[in-house]
This record gives structure tokens, C-alpha cells and sequence, in this order.
């Protein structure tokens, strides 16, 4: 059995193993593949005649899936799976799975820390300090910006699956009560600091709004300039799901009037950013390049559930399938 990954080096640039995945076949890991439509040929080329297929971002399109006669599994190494034509492959019989729960703590982490560092600057005073701004200032402390409290001021996360319940929790820690905009509603979650509430409830009354929703059309530009209308003046806004879940130009805008106080984004639109994108020069916006589902231990889960998902296909039981 040939398998091949079609760019390994995010998920391991050296240290984990691949072991897991070498005990079933032929293996072959590339780092990389270009993945725009004029490397489709490339995507091809390299899957060949292999049966088993790996992919992080590299997309597999109905035209591409179409010249992969071999294939029966494709593994998303990801939690979203938008990057595979889902139909396509279920009409070849190609099974595709995904990997669901593997950075469900990380990416909660991750939306509490971009948060943080909107409400405290963390870097920018230690660098001011490293510049020797506290040692020539009159006066015991001194701070650049605007601190903000959480304690009290409410947090509105759409979508409340695993991962907005992460946030949610870690939220309501610090003293923060919860709203949450979910298709799916699990009632027992709520209490006297959280809540399930009707999307314009929640742009009308957050403080901070967290995206932890798929991307999906019913999702993609959630965060327009209509929605952002309905929000309250100086609101914050914190993106690691997906980027197009923004209108970018539209968050870009509203962030140089003062209508949103701040953004912290992980994701965006097109990854890697172009340096055209008006979120670069945009007041009061931190960017950083989708590292939420980076830490060791959940890429270590990631390789375990891959391995997992793999076994259980080719023994006829198939798990955390996407196009059944």
C-alpha cells in the first residue's frame, strides 16, 4: 500500500515522528506542494498511483481527485476539511476524514491569550522597558495604553463546540459572562453566566467577540460592515477559526474609525498574508500566523488520531468521516 503525505512540515518539521503511518505501507512525506490551480499537475504528479493521501492545506479538487484512480482515503491532517471536494471524493468512493478534537485546549488558549495581549500589551511595555522607557520616566510605572479589566464585561462566542466552550470556560474565569450563538444548543451548558442567545443579541451586547465557527456559506463573512453596525461602539474582535469568516475590508475600516477598539487574528482570508491586505495597516490589529494548533502536545494528538483514523478505515470502521 503506497501513502503519501502532500506537505508534512507544519504539522512535523522535525520533531515528532512518522512512524505511526509507516507500519501500513510504502510512506513518502513531502514538505510541501504547491498548492495553487497551477499546481495541480504537481498534486497529481506526486499522490501517483497511491492509495492513501495526507493533506493539510495543499487542496484536492474534483479535477485533481479525478486523476487519482488509486485513491480510497484521504486524511485532512486539520480540523476544517474545506481544502478536499468532499462531494467529488464521495462520489469516487473516496473516504475523507478529518481530525476533530485535537487542538480543542490549544486554539481555547490561544483566543483567551490574543485577549490578554489586547487588553495588557504585554510586548509592546516589555519592549518599551528593553528601550529604556522606564528608566528615564518620572514616575514609579508608567502605561502606553489603555489597560482593560475583564471582570464584569461579557464575551460573545459564535459557534459553541468544543473549542468555544474551551473559551467559554476560560471566560467565565476571569470573571467575564458568556453568550454563545450556536446552531447546535446544549441547554445543560447554561447557567447564570452563560447563555445561548440570537446572533444580533450577541453583536449588540459583547465586549469581545470570539469566531470559533466553521466556515461554511452560511458563515463565510459573518463579521461585514452590516453586523458590525449592530455591535457596540469599541468592541473587540478575535479570529482563530477561519479566515474569510471577515470581510476584511470591512473590519480594516471599522477598526481605523474607533468603531472596533481592536482585532487579534490568527487566521486570514489568503495564507500566507499578501502584504496588500488592509488588516496590515490597520489601528490596533494583531496578526499572527495561524500558530494557534502549533503547540507540540496537540500536534503529537494530531499524529495520534491520524495514525487512529487510518487503522480504523482499513478495518472497516471508519471514524470522524466527513462525507459519509
Amino acid at each position: 500500500m503506497k501513502i503519501v503525505v502532500l506537505d508534512g512540515y507544519t504539522l512535523n518539521p522535525g520533531d515528532l515522528s512518522w512512524e505511526g503511518l509507516q507500519k501500513f505501507g510504502d510512506l513518502t512525506v513531502y514538505d510541501r506542494t504547491a498548492f495553487d490551480r497551477s499546481g495541480e499537475s504537481l498534486i497529481i504528479e506526486r499522490v501517483g498511483d497511491a492509495n492513501i493521501v495526507f493533506t493539510n492545506k495543499t487542496p484536492l479538487s474534483r479535477e485533481a481527485l479525478s486523476k487519482m484512480p488509486n485513491v480510497k482515503y484521504i486524511g485532512v491532517l486539520a480540523t476544517g476539511y474545506n481544502v478536499v471536494d468532499i462531494e467529488a471524493a464521495k462520489e469516487l468512493g473516496i473516504t475523507v476524514t478529518n481530525i476533530p478534537t485535537y487542538g480543542t485546549d490549544s486554539v481555547g488558549q490561544m483566543a483567551i491569550a490574543l485577549l490578554l495581549e489586547m487588553c495588557h500589551h504585554v510586548w509592546e511595555h516589555s519592549e518599551a522597558v528593553k528601550n529604556g522607557e522606564w528608566t528615564s520616566n518620572p514616575d514609579w510605572c508608567f502605561w502606553k495604553y489603555p489597560l482593560i479589566e475583564l471582570a464584569g464585561k461579557t464575551a460573545g462566542i459564535i459557534g459553541y463546540g468544543r473549542i468555544g466552550q474551551v473559551t467559554g470556560r476560560i471566560a467565565q474565569a476571569l470573571g467575564m459572562k458568556v453568550l454563545a450563538n450556536d446552531l447546535y444548543q446544549n441547554k445543560e451548558l447554561e447557567s447564570s453566566t452563560m447563555k445561548y442567545v440570537e446572533l444580533d443579541e450577541l453583536l449588540s451586547k459583547a465586549d469581545v467577540i470570539f469566531l470559533h465557527c466553521p466556515l461554511f456559506d452560511s458563515t463565510e463573512g459573518i463579521i461585514n460592515k452590516d453586523n458590525i453596525a449592530k455591535m457596540k461602539d469599541g468592541v473587540m474582535v478575535i479570529n482563530n477559526s477561519r479566515g474569510p469568516l471577515i470581510v476584511e475590508e470591512d473590519l480594516a475600516e471599522a477598526l481605523n474609525s474607533g468603531k472596533v477598539a481592536g482585532a487579534a487574528l490568527d487566521v486570514v482570508s489568503t495564507e500566507p498574508i499578501k502584504m496588500d491586505n488592509p488588516l496590515l495597516k490597520a489601528k490596533n490589529c494583531i496578526i499572527t500566523p495561524h500558530i494557534s494548533w502549533a503547540p507540540k502536545e496537540s500536534r503529537q494528538r494530531l499524529m495520534d488520531i491520524t495514525v487512529d483514523n487510518l487503522e480504523k478505515f482499513l478495518a472497516d470502521s471508519p471514524v470522524n468521516v466527513v462525507n459519509k
